[in-house]
């Protein structure tokens, strides 16, 4: 016959729409023409395919040849088509039989040999293509990632003649399999190596088990960097459908999966001269920024003030939302950003405020200048604010702290509870939970007041705090806010700017 239909799939986002590669030959002189809106490397792609089906000895009919990339209005970009391309190609000129396709969507990259290269966004892609209960075609490099959907049925190849060789039946592929992957572990950092600072530890137990963002103050040297990088080492591993979400991102965006660490949370720490399109995503052709590369695990932005302004304030929506929405003239894409947010600053611009050797000479106005750096707004979604003091010497001689695994354990536990209670993490806690869930007695109610009221805290600060204290009663096994708990959540408030 001289029509052929296979099915592929683009990327826009986190989705991966149908694409229907219609291959027609018709009488005329030798042509290729590509229509559906190709992109550079997709228009490119006939000279690949050509030179791929030539050498592996298969003839490229010298008739006019016409590709729909269907639904003509939605971009294509990348050489995911070359395989499809090449396929229909082969179909319409009778060299391979046509009535399996329909049973499978393919997807890959041909160098001039006919082997088959990796592409990106193979995991969205595998996702969808599961859900239309066809089986989907891969290069060889890209099969361990389209495996980790379970339940899908994945055919790999390394050459082009092994894809047709199944096609023709003489030579069939074996179908791979999902491989049961258990948790890594958690190796290298551990929280004993800090020593002291028993108030910044506490502060970052109670962040673990609700998932609160956190904002660390102190001179240089105190250990901000060291507490950070010891937050991944408490968290729970991820459940199995947070471990294919936080990994389609990375799919999508290029990077590499890292399976060793599998179901491990992200720990991103980006640069301060870091642009806002490299912390929320962005660009020409949308890919995902740091805040999406960090989908259920952690952000550490250093020396926060010296982050420029504007970059900060493009991190307001998505602490809130959990998303971020990325719109360009030609098109919009939607990336998910339930990040938890870790943040260290100095108290001034030489770093020693209030240190009792008396070495700061900053003066009020260039503390409050640089304070300012930082937005009210932005600073009033942060649940929580704690300093981070010089050590003694003593302290520093001391023996380690309390290790990873003992407070990963408390964590855990308390993460359990707030999903059997609301299933979802108190951080998350809508209006409607917050009330049922933070129900106050009449004293707490009274210092909650005297606290808004003296401090100038908005509603947003208000139950931040509702959901600290119920995180730290959480932690303590209690199943009300008692005094206790409401005023160390209180304590965690001291840099608002009502203050």
């Amino acid at each position: 016959m001289s029509l052929a239909i296979v099915y592929s799939r683009a990327q826009v986002g986190m989705d991966a729409p149908l694409v229907t590669v219609e291959v027609h030959l018709s009488n005329g002189l030798p042509q290729l023409s590509i229509v559906g809106l190709p992109e550079t490397a997709v228009r490119e792609s006939k000279d690949r395919v050509r030179g791929a089906l030539l050498n592996s000895q298969f003839e490229f009919p010298a008739r006019r040849i016409t590709i729909n990339l269907a639904p003509a209005d939605l971009p294509k970009d990348g050489g995911r088509f070359d395989l499809p391309i090449a396929l229909g190609i082969l179909a319409a000129s009778g060299q391979i039989p046509g009535q399996e396709l329909p049973a499978y969507e393919f997807a890959g990259e041909l160098a001039l040999s006919g082997e088959l290269r990796p592409v990106h966004g193979i995991l969205p892609m595998t996702l969808h293509t599961r859900a239309s209960q066809r089986a989907i075609v891969v290069p060889d490099d890209n099969a361990v990632e389209a495996t980790l959907v379970r339940k899908a049925v994945v055919y790999s190849a390394r050459h082009l003649l092994a894809i047709t060789g199944h096609l023709t039946g003489t030579r069939p592929l074996t179908s791979r399999t999902a491989t049961p992957r258990s948790p890594a572990g958690y190796g290298g950092a551990n929280l004993a190596d800090v020593r002291g600072q028993h108030h910044a530890r506490r502060a970052l137990e109670i962040a673990a088990a609700g998932g609160h963002s956190l904002l660390m103050i102190g001179p240089p040297g105190t250990g901000k960097s060291l507490l950070a990088s010891r937050l991944p080492g408490i968290l729970p591993e991820m459940s199995e459908e947070e471990a294919i979400e936080a990994a389609a991102v990375c799919s999508i965006s290029g990077q590499t999966l890292d399976l060793t660490h599998w179901r491990r949370r992200a720990f991103r720490a980006p640069h301060h001269t870091a642009s806002a399109v490299a912390l929320v995503g962005g660009g020409s052709n949308p890919r995902p920024g740091e805040i999406s590369l960090a989908h259920h695990g952690v952000l550490f932005l250093d020396e926060l003030p010296e982050f420029d302004r504007k970059v900060l304030e493009v991190l307001r929506e998505p602490l809130e939302t959990g998303r971020i929405m990325i719109s360009r003239a030609a098109r919009q894409a939607q990336y998910p950003a339930r990040f938890q947010l870790l943040a260290a600053m100095n108290p001034c611009p030489c770093g020693y405020l209030g240190d009792p050797s008396g070495r700061c000479h900053c003066t009020l106005e260039q503390v409050q200048r640089y304070r300012q750096k930082i937005s009210g707004p932005l600073l009033d979604r942060i649940d929580m604010h704690v300093e981070v003091p010089r050590l003694s010497f003593n302290e520093l001689e001391g023996p380690p702290g309390e290790s990873s695994a003992s407070v990963r354990a408390r964590v855990t536990a308390a993460r359990a509870v707030q999903l059997r209670r609301n299933h979802t993490l108190n951080c998350r806690l809508d209006n409607r939970q917050l009330d049922k869930a933070c129900k106050l007695q009449q004293a707490d109610r009274r210092l909650l007041q005297q606290a808004v009221e003296k401090l100038n805290l908005s509603a947003r600060a208000y139950h931040r705090i509702l959901k600290v204290a119920r995180t730290i009663a959480d932690l303590a096994g209690s199943e009300f806010i008692t005094t206790n708990h409401l005023t160390e959540a209180i304590n965690y408030r001291r840099l608002d700017r009502g203050r």
